[in-house]
């Protein structure tokens, strides 16, 4: 690796398309292109599994497994509390919050200025979290020492709407793909939390001061990966269910595959590895996936 150490991620680090265990394959994948301008790309049976692909632009942002014969999302339990997409501006954030909110399916559940971005929150029909935002310019971001000031202040939601939606931009449809700009993860400790996702897979910490959360980052972002107890403080592994299948973390090169494993190895972290991707559990069961850039949709159909 060029511009890292053996010990962190590449500065180029980011997010890759979550995986949602869902118990129905057609109602979600409507509710997402519905509510938030995404398209099916492709899909694939698997034994008595569905894989389907969707997102906006060339850019994969979920994948959804048809698995109905599990039980729903447990909210006190690790796995998922938000999955989060990133706009580019406020314009392409605005329609794509108008539209959410007129799904008569979605749960409005609050809107934030954070400082380092703003945020709408809402819950998709089967219980997962999902985030829409956008950053504000990294020579805004406010530092305490080593940390990045991340705060909960009041969004007016309406308000932001009158300020950056206009009438033709609904009717257009959305103005750019997003992507995954981070997801935020409920855990048994924050502890062992550290131990696995900064020790061991080499984010490093942005955020240590918020009442029980963690977060964590590449490259100096506010944050790609955020843990908290707030629901499930002392929970032992998940039990399978609906909800998160996988979270996916994506790498710029070969090389950094391979400083990740020997980290893990290090630690006694057992691996799965195709040569392209690196697989890992964290201690509560939440299946982790590193990859290389550029994976098409049927690798990630194939994993």
């Amino acid at each position: 690796m060029s511009t890292t150490t053996d010990q962190i991620l590449d500065p180029d680090t980011t997010m890759g398309a979550v995986t949602l265990r869902v118990g129905d394959l057609e109602g979600m994948s409507d509710y997402y292109t519905r509510a938030f301008a995404m398209e099916p790309f492709e899909e694939r049976p698997r034994h008595r599994e569905v894989h389907r692909v969707l997102g906006r632009g060339t850019t994969p942002l979920v994948r959804l497994i048809h698995t109905p014969d599990l039980p729903p999302v447990d909210p006190r339990q690790p796995g998922l509390f938000h999955t989060a997409f990133l706009f580019d501006d406020a314009a392409s954030l605005a329609t794509t919050v108008y539209r959410a909110a007129q799904d008569p399916r979605s749960r409005f559940v609050g809107s934030s200025d954070h400082l380092v971005s703003e945020a709408f929150y809402f819950t998709d029909p089967e219980g997962n979290g999902v985030e829409l935002y956008t950053d504000r310019d990294r020579s805004l971001w406010l530092h305490d020492g080593g940390e990045i000031r991340i705060t909960t202040a009041f969004l007016d939601p309406n308000a932001y709407l009158q300020r950056h939606l206009t009438q033709d931009l609904p009717d257009a449809g959305p103005l750019g793909a997003g992507r995954v700009g981070h997801v935020h993860l409920q855990v048994g400790g924050l502890e062992p939390a550290r131990d696995f996702y900064v020790d061991a897979l080499g984010f490093e910490l942005t955020q240590t001061g918020y009442p029980g959360a963690l977060f964590a980052s590449a490259g100096g972002y506010h944050h790609h990966v955020a843990m908290n107890v707030w629901n499930s403080s002392g929970a032992g592994p998940r039990a399978a269910s609906l909800g998160l299948g996988d979270v996916s973390i994506t790498v710029p090169t070969a090389a950094d595959l391979d400083a990740l494993v020997a980290r893990l190895a290090a630690r006694r972290i057992p691996t799965r590895t195709d040569g392209r991707s690196v697989g890992i559990t964290d201690p509560w069961g939440t299946q982790v996936t590193v990859a290389l850039p550029d994976l098409s949709t049927e690798e990630l159909l194939s994993r």
